[in-house]
C-alpha cells in the first residue's frame, strides 16, 4: 500500500498525489463524503481507482494517507 498525499489545487478540487509513481490526478468521486464518514474508493480523472480506510470526520487538508488500488486483496 503506498503513501498517497490528498490536497487541493488552485481551482479547489481535490487531489490526489502517488510520489513514487509521480501520479498527480484530481479526484472525481469519494464514496463516503460526509462530516461523519469520508474515505472509501476514491475515483481519480483518468478512471484509476483507490481506496483508503474510511476516516470519521473530513481531514484537513494536505494529508497523506495510505492507499491501495480499488480491488486489490491485502
Amino acid at each position: 500500500m503506498p503513501s498517497v498525499m490528498i490536497g487541493k489545487n488552485a481551482q479547489g478540487q481535490l487531489t490526489f498525489y502517488v510520489p513514487k509513481k509521480d501520479l498527480e490526478d484530481v479526484i472525481i468521486s469519494i464514496e463516503h463524503d460526509s462530516p461523519d464518514c469520508w474515505g472509501g474508493k476514491l475515483v481519480l480523472g483518468e478512471g484509476d481507482a483507490y481506496y483508503i480506510e474510511p476516516l470519521p470526520a473530513p481531514p484537513s487538508l494536505p494529508i497523506t494517507l495510505r492507499a491501495k488500488r480499488a480491488g486489490e486483496e491485502d
